[in-house]
């Protein structure tokens, strides 16, 4: 392993400093004697230790930025949580520091906690970087290693400097192993460095208007300036699922690719793909600073969901706090079709409303209404709120011609528990101009017709 080479290397070379010191300080002063070799020696015993010491620290600090290669999840506990999580209809109280639960469907947030909480986002932020990638690059193009890729600490799918590996198959090293030498690797072909590719990152970021997201690299490690929330990790997330490319690959449990034509096994990191019913993807992530991250996208039936947990502080609680709030999700929350009920209320109060607006001096005589289009005809709403759905109506009667067309005139408003939760505005679609002195002639002489036939 060469972070233990390295580490042997500067023992030896500290050690060989510390003799050499010592034989110059006895030389320079001509000191003897066995009183000051007994001192030399626990000198010199307290000082290897310290190197010990700092040296493990230091090899602790690497470790502890390896992805998954320790703590090695096991499953024989998991089947208990999901079905004590299945069983209990209680909000779920979790270890992670922050979480959101997110309807990929309706955009709605089922369950938060501290989700606009700025974070550090480890290897999640894997999500960005292929994205940046599979939209930039063709699959099929080969990258030639890098130095600095091969050299790229903590989890790493065993990349050399010389190395070709098609981008595809970097792109699986990278959110199945969470290799960060992958992710350097594609951050330098796609864009020329690391920094360059950050800005790629960033510019996709305020595209997609996550305002309290920054990348600075393309794995994660930590660094104080980059950061997100569990709400626009969600959102992030959500943006690169709708990519078929990015769905196939976080929902693979395990794949072959191959290394300068050598075949190499990888299996996915996320420990919920494959155990959890209706899990399809995403990703794990895990340093110092971050905690334990994950997350997760899973589809039920009409509940097409994303959960985000961040800062957990084992991967066992990252586990567990995701179970938790996936089946409390699955088990209090159904989709309710609010696009036949608000079509029916609409079409009845049309009917009533377009014969009461009155547009005063307007050549035409009735107006025609139309309702703003519903952005989602489906949301997740809690069992037993369905019935509590109901409609109001705003709307103005008298107007002044001229009337232009699409000039809003009112709004519908739709109300669950008695909160308002969507308002949509009523327009009306002709346009009626106002009268002429010509037009109140040939009313009047029309008027006068009907008299005469009378």
């Amino acid at each position: 392993m060469p972070i233990v080479q390295s580490m042997e290397k500067f023992m030896f070379k500290c050690l060989s400093k510390s003799n050499k010191v010592i034989k110059n300080h006895r030389l320079k002063y001509n000191l003897k004697g066995d009183f000051f070799m007994k001192k030399i020696r626990k000198a010199k015993i307290i000082y290897i230790l310290l190197i010990i010491i700092i040296v493990f620290s230091n090899f602790y600090i690497v470790l502890a930025d390896d992805e998954e290669e320790e703590e090695e999840i096991e499953f024989n506990w998991e089947e208990e949580i999901i079905q004590t999580a299945a069983k209990s209809s209680n909000e779920p109280k979790i270890n992670s520091r922050a979480a959101i639960v997110f309807d990929r469907n309706s955009k709605k947030v089922i369950y938060e906690k501290n989700s606009n909480q700025k974070r550090a986002m480890a290897s999640t932020t894997k999500i960005m970087t292929s994205l940046i990638v599979i939209e930039k690059a063709k699959l099929s193009d080969v990258v030639t290693i890098s130095k600095k890729a091969a050299g790229t600490g903590g989890s790493r799918l065993g990349l050399k400097t010389g190395d070709k590996v098609t981008v595809r198959d970097l792109l699986y090293g990278l959110m199945l192993r969470s290799g960060n030498d992958s992710a350097v690797a594609l951050a330098e072909y796609v864009g020329g460095s690391i920094s360059g590719f950050a800005d790629l990152m960033n510019q996709k970021a305020k595209e997609l208007n996550l305002n309290s997201t920054n990348f600075v690299t393309p794995h994660g490690l930590d660094d104080n300036n980059h950061y997100t929330t569990a709400y626009e990790l969600a959102r992030l997330t959500d943006y690169a699922l709708q990519n078929k490319t990015f769905c196939n690959i976080v929902a693979t449990k395990n794949c072959t690719i191959t290394i300068n034509g050598c075949a190499k096994s990888l299996n996915n990191t996320n420990e919920l793909l494959g155990n959890l019913n209706g899990v399809y993807g995403v990703k794990t992530g895990f340093t110092n600073n971050a905690g334990r991250c994950l997350v997760t996208s899973i589809k039920r039936g009409d509940l097409d969901l994303i959960c985000v947990v961040l800062g957990a502080d084992t991967k066992k609680q990252r586990t567990q706090d995701s179970i938790q709030l996936i089946e409390y999700s699955f088990k209090n929350y159904e989709m309710v079709d609010l696009q036949s009920k608000i079509k029916k209320e609409f079409a009845e109060f049309k009917e009533q409303i377009e014969k009461k607006i009155f547009v005063n001096k307007g050549k035409e005589k009735q107006v025609e209404i139309s309702l703003e289009q519903l952005e989602n005809s489906k949301i997740p709403l809690q069992k037993g709120l369905k019935d509590t759905v109901y409609v109001k109506f705003d709307c103005n009667q008298y107007y002044e011609a001229p009337l232009e067309a699409n000039k809003e005139i009112g709004k519908m408003e739709i109300y669950i528990n008695n909160q308002k939760e969507i308002e949509l505005k009523i327009y009306n679609q002709n346009e009626i101009e106002k009268k002429t002195i010509k037009d109140y002639f040939l009313e009047l002489l029309e008027s006068y017709k009907r008299l005469s036939i009378n």
